[in-house]
């Protein structure tokens, strides 16, 4: 029996999400969207794009929830997008109520799911969807690290000349200008990084990826990132599917790890059929401990403004 995916928001995130796990033969797909025949048409262009991409599995458009019952996995991506000049957290009020009101929904057919998170600001919304669901933190998980790793190898890359394949990346913190990339465990093929680089480059390349997100935005003008973030999701519910027990850079519910409780916030944990199975702790230095403490309390500030 196949998997059921649903991707709450068919947007530019969501539609893209959608191909990529379609493209995977992840399972079987519904997109909703409450724009009446964007989900619908989108769904079904990728549908037909099954016999040419060599996919096969079912793509379900709606602008309801009934045929979203009993999914397996419910991405999250609606809200509204960010503007140039715009923060994550001038979002946070409209975001509060559409991701309050879909998470209602979802979690009422689908009661088994896993909640992948991607709307912004998104340790936040992510918080704010463990609340409204009830759900355990194994269950409740955003997508943040993966999206900021891949940055960061990207631009590692890049800068050596090197394939982005043989590159790995941690970054923790809050999914924002506070998030702390670890060039100390970013290494190429093993190689850290702080042996083939001076530290002004790494800076740099530290520094754009905290800002990359923004980069996008003030490119596109009128909208933000969406390949990459819809890759990302897509990988870390590809490793819940098929239980491959990925260490991935995750916003995770933290009780105590990093000396941080009742918050979520970007730390690598291991996915696999149970979720979020374990959150790996990582020594850090005293500037490391210190950019991660500043990152938590950006998080803890957006958190109180949803005043639960």
């Amino acid at each position: 029996m196949r998997a059921k995916i649903t991707i709450v928001g068919a947007g530019n995130v969501g539609a893209t999400a959608a191909h990529w796990a379609a493209s995977k033969e992840l399972g079987d797909i519904v997109l909703v969207d409450i724009i009446e025949g964007m989900p619908q048409g989108k769904a079904l262009d990728l549908l037909e794009a099954g016999p040419v991409e060599d996919f096969d599995c079912r793509i379900l458009g709606t602008s309801g929830y009934e045929e979203t019952a009993d999914s397996d996995v419910v991405i999250v991506t609606s809200g509204v997008a960010r503007k140039p000049g715009m923060s994550r957290e001038d979002l946070l009020e409209t975001n509060k109520n559409i991701v309050t009101s879909v998470v209602t929904e979802v979690v009422k057919r689908s009661p088994n799911c896993f909640l992948i998170m991607v709307t912004n600001p998104l340790d936040t919304m992510t918080y704010l969807a463990k609340h409204v669901s009830g759900f355990p933190k194994n269950r409740v998980f955003g997508q943040a690290g993966v999206l900021d790793s891949s940055r960061f190898r990207t631009f590692v890359a890049a800068e050596l000349k090197v394939s982005v394949e043989d590159t790995q990346a941690l970054v923790l913190g809050g999914h924002g200008d506070e998030m702390v990339p670890l060039p100390r465990y970013c290494t190429v093929s093993g190689v850290p990084i702080t042996e083939l680089l001076p530290k002004e480059k790494i800076d740099r390349i530290a520094e754009r990826t905290r800002k990359a997100g923004g980069e996008i935005v003030a490119l596109l003008k009128t909208g933000s990132a969406y390949y990459s973030p819809a890759a990302a999701v897509v990988q870390m519910a590809e490793a819940i599917l098929k239980d491959k027990k990925r260490v991935l850079s995750c916003s995770a519910y933290l009780e105590g790890e990093y000396g941080l409780s009742d918050i979520y916030f970007g730390v690598p944990v291991k996915l696999g059929a149970g979720g979020v199975e374990q959150v790996l702790e990582v020594r850090l230095t005293e500037e490391e401990r210190a950019a991660v403490q500043k990152s938590a309390e950006a998080v803890r500030k957006s958190i109180a403004e949803l005043k639960l």
